[in-house]
C-alpha cells in the first residue's frame, strides 16, 4: 500500500512538494486586515470594507466594520468602541 502524500503543498516527508519558503499568493497580510471595533473578533478585509463604505474615520484613525449595522452603532458612541479596540 502506498503512503498518502497529501496536497501538492504539504510538508509531510512522504514525497509531497515542500512548500517551505514559498509565498502563499492567496494569503492576506496582517496589514490588509482589521478587527471590527463593534463586533470584537470579526476580521475585516480593509479594501472590501472601504469599497462598500463600511468604515469611519475618528480622531485621525480609520476603523473598518464587518457589516452595515456596525457603522450606526459606532457613530452613536465612537469613544466606547475605540476604547475597547
Amino acid at each position: 500500500m502506498s503512503e498518502s502524500t497529501g496536497s501538492c503543498c504539504s510538508i509531510d516527508g512522504g514525497g509531497g512538494v515542500d512548500a517551505a519558503g514559498r509565498k502563499d499568493l492567496l494569503a492576506r497580510s496582517a496589514s490588509d486586515l482589521a478587527e471590527c471595533p463593534v463586533m470584537a473578533g470579526s476580521v475585516v478585509v480593509k479594501a472590501d470594507a472601504e469599497a462598500v463604505g463600511l468604515y469611519r474615520d475618528y480622531e485621525g484613525e480609520r476603523y473598518w466594520f464587518c457589516c452595515a449595522g456596525c457603522g450606526p452603532k459606532f457613530d452613536a458612541d465612537p469613544a466606547r468602541y475605540v476604547a475597547a479596540a
